[in-house]
């Protein structure tokens, strides 16, 4: 071989290592938050799916798109991850616990009324959630993160809980429904996408979301009243295939949770500050920073609520949630005392 045929080789050797690289590089498909939800789907989670690679410091792009734009249920999540469509989503806990009971065990009724309760609450369940994901739809949670306390919106006066006696009020699950009924309500699930509308035309009279996703989709423009008594802290989850899990080396797997440890808690953070300044906005209070102002009626939370959200954890929500959990994880109902019962002082 001659010395030019030599060079040409090795040159062309050279050019062809970077596209060697590049055909390196992972692409993962990921369904997001819904779009409407607002201000942590905009500002935190797409932003971060965005610059994935940078962000991990792994070769992987991701093509991200948020639920309310892919034609899929947010119902539908943990079945469409089983049947290997995409390869991370973010969870919505609630909505698909009918299909894995075991998730709402992060987020009963009346057990995470703040924060800081929130936060243990995840922490110690955390580990039971992620092995019956595991084991029934081959899915691994990478983290868990609030959209922050679930309050009450009406078109009709109310000046406590008990005035939602004979109301129609829009519920997201099971667990909540039960509470609702046991205040005199009528539950009626509907998506969040489709509650602007079912309130505005009566379908409902009152709606149960939190602050900043009820400003991002103009609830206020079709409700008069908000009380912000925290029913819930609508806890969500970062989760991946373990198909795509298994795809990355151990140091790449923990390049990812440690870039997803970060995301949920910046998210934990950003959300207590929505929670308060939206409440500010809805009733046109300053400072309202993050939202549109409103002229919501502020209802007072009395102490007679607080007790009331406080004995629905013993009274109804763990009943009624360990007989349908149970039912498909035998078991479920003791292990969540175990775990969850000692932070919440239960006995």
């Amino acid at each position: 071989m001659s010395k030019r045929s030599a060079l040409a080789l090795v040159l062309a050797a050279l050019v062809a290592l970077p596209a060697a690289h590049a055909d390196e590089r992972m692409r993962f498909k990921a369904i997001g938050q819904p779009l409407a939800t607002g201000n942590i789907q905009k500002n935190k989670e797409q932003p971060f799916f965005e610059a994935f690679a940078a962000k991990t410091g792994l070769p992987i792009d991701v093509d991200y798109k948020p639920i309310d734009t892919l034609g899929i249920k947010d119902t539908e999540q943990l079945r469409v991850m089983k049947a290997g469509l995409f390869d991370i989503v973010s969870l919505r806990v609630s909505q698909n616990s009918r299909d894995e009971p075991t998730l709402l065990g992060l987020d009963l009724v009346g057990a995470s009324p703040d924060y800081a309760t929130g936060r243990k609450v995840a922490k110690a369940w955390f580990d039971t959630v992620d092995a019956r994901l595991q084991q029934q739809f081959n899915v691994k949670l990478l983290g868990v993160w609030p959209f922050g306390p679930q309050i009450l919106f009406c078109k009709k006066p109310i000046t406590k809980l008990a005035d939602v006696k004979g109301l129609k009020v829009r519920v997201y699950d099971q667990n909540l429904a039960k509470f609702i009924e046991l205040v005199g309500g009528t539950p009626v699930p509907i998506s969040f996408a489709d509650t602007h509308q079912s309130l505005s035309l009566g379908v409902v009279d009152c709606a149960i979301t939190g602050p900043s996703s009820a400003n991002s989709a103009g609830w206020p423009e079709v409700t008069t009243h908000q009380l912000p008594l925290g029913f819930q802290m609508a806890l969500n989850g970062y989760a991946m295939s373990l198909k795509a899990w298994n795809s990355l080396k151990p140091d790449q797997q923990a390049k990812l949770k440690t870039a997803f440890d970060g995301l949920t808690e910046e998210i934990w953070t950003y959300s207590e500050q929505l929670f308060q300044d939206a409440l500010n906005c809805n009733t046109g209070k300053d400072p309202c920073t993050t939202g549109k102002k409103f002229s919501l009626v502020g209802v007072p939370v009395s102490a007679a609520d607080t007790e009331l959200i406080r004995t629905a954890v013993t009274k109804v929500s763990f009943p009624a949630w360990s007989e349908v959990c149970d039912k498909s994880n035998p078991g479920c109902s003791q292990k969540w005392q175990a775990a969850v019962g000692p932070v919440l002082g239960l006995k």
